[in-house]
């Protein structure tokens, strides 16, 4: 089961090995970077809660034969040939500074799909919040208009007053502390064959649950002066201070 987990798979933020880092001296990436580190650094505000928004694909496989179960000294074994059996995506928005995180799965990454996720998040996880400060990448269904393409003008507009969002930069989605919580995810619990749907609903309901009753929280220490001087390539001109 994924609830069945080790806190060695725990990754640290801003120090992952696969980055993928911009040519010099950009302004667009540096302004949206500093953007998103400010928005870090805001002190706890139940009405204004941070939540940060990722996704991710996942291959479903059937095993063609059992398995070999485990015996003494010896792992449960699996036969290398497999069939496939379809995707499925998976939508998670985690809130860190209070260590709470929502996971849906789903048959598509949609605009639809993405609007009714954003809808759940404001109405259903935060229903008191006078706004939701959103994080999230720059995919071509994370947009406001999706919105307009799943809902009536009205309801689109109601949305996203509710909405405060800001947008990691291009080649900058490590910025993102919900792609550190799809990382543990996929350590934790994605990583070996699931055969379908029904099974991957049940097991990163498991996983979601261990996990946010365990309050796990993402301790971000990547800041803007850090940025300032570990990127300062990025900048471009040298007045950074």
């Amino acid at each position: 089961m994924c609830s069945d987990h080790s806190k060695k798979n725990e990754l640290k933020p801003w120090l992952r090995e696969q980055w993928v880092i911009p040519p010099d001296a950009n302004a667009d990436f540096v302004c949206a970077m500093e953007d998103v580190l400010g928005v870090y650094m805001r002190p706890y505000d139940p009405k204004y809660p941070v939540v940060c928004f990722d996704e991710l694909s996942k291959q479903l496989v059937k095993e063609t034969r059992e398995p070999i179960p485990s015996e003494a000294g010896r792992k449960e074994r699996f036969d290398y040939e497999y069939e496939r059996n379809g995707t499925a995506n998976i939508f998670i928005n985690a809130e860190p500074l209070v260590g709470r995180r929502s996971v849906k799965v789903t048959d598509r990454r949609t605009a639809i799909d993405f609007a009714e996720v954003v809808r759940e998040i404001v109405d259903d996880q935060y229903p008191d919040a006078e706004k939701v400060v959103l994080v999230m990448d720059n995919l071509n269904t994370h947009k406001p208009a999706s919105l307009y393409q799943a809902f009536e003008p009205k309801e689109a507009r109601r949305l996203l007053d509710r909405l405060e969002i800001h947008y990691t930069p291009k080649h900058g989605s490590w910025l993102n502390m919900a792609e550190i919580e799809l990382s543990v995810l996929s350590g934790q619990c994605l990583n070996r064959r699931i055969p379908d749907q029904e099974t991957l609903v049940r097991e990163i309901a498991a996983w979601e649950k261990e996990r946010n009753q365990g309050e796990r929280k993402v301790k971000w220490q990547f800041t803007t002066e850090t940025a300032r001087i570990k990127l300062a390539r990025l900048y471009p001109s040298n007045k950074t201070g």
